[in-house]
């Protein structure tokens, strides 16, 4: 029980979220796990990947989850930045996900991955490891209207997640080529 009891702590700081490494370090084989989920106190969602039964979703549950099926250097990229602090519309069908390692486990196709070998602008919002909101926003520029990038900028310094040097910074990026 104790196992489990662990399983259980280190899945209530992770929006229910347990991957086979992190449970290995308080000592549950992939048998153990596999054993507590054929008991069902546990939902295998994906390679190594496990969410408790007895959870109550959030609004950050798809992110998370998308970011632990990919792996463990992977961070929430790009649109999926915006979407989390609803800076602007997205495509709410998919979460975009970015590693710097190659990622070959199949997925789901709610879960994009975008192979990025530096990846020095990143950050944990919610505690989620996620490209800091201006880098997301750049990296949007090819795949959504300029009007929408400039519009989440505003919001994110509205909302005090980037500074006002930041947004103006950004507007000017985002005006470069018009």
């Amino acid at each position: 029980m104790a196992i489990y009891d662990d399983i259980y702590e280190i899945a209530a700081d992770n929006y229910g979220i347990v991957t086979s490494a992190q449970a290995k370090r308080v000592g549950a084989s992939d048998k153990e796990l596999s054993r507590i989920a054929k008991g069902g106190r546990l939902t295998r969602i994906g390679y190594g990947v496990y969410r408790i039964k007895h959870w109550v979703p959030t609004e950050y549950d798809a992110f998370a989850e998308g970011v632990a099926l990919v792996g463990p250097h992977a961070y929430l990229y790009g649109e999926s930045v915006i979407a989390m602090h609803s800076l602007a519309p997205t495509n709410p069908a998919r979460v975009h996900v970015a590693s710097p390692d190659r990622v070959r486990k199949s997925l789901p196709a709610s879960v994009e991955v975008v192979r990025r070998p530096d990846c020095g602008d990143t950050t944990e919002y919610e505690g989620i490891p996620s490209q800091t909101i201006p880098a997301a926003i750049l990296s949007c520029k090819g795949t959504m209207m300029r009007s929408r990038l400039r519009d989440a900028a505003r919001r994110a310094r509205e909302l005090g997640l980037i500074r006002a040097e930041e947004e103006a910074l950004l507007v000017e990026e985002l005006d470069d080529g018009d």
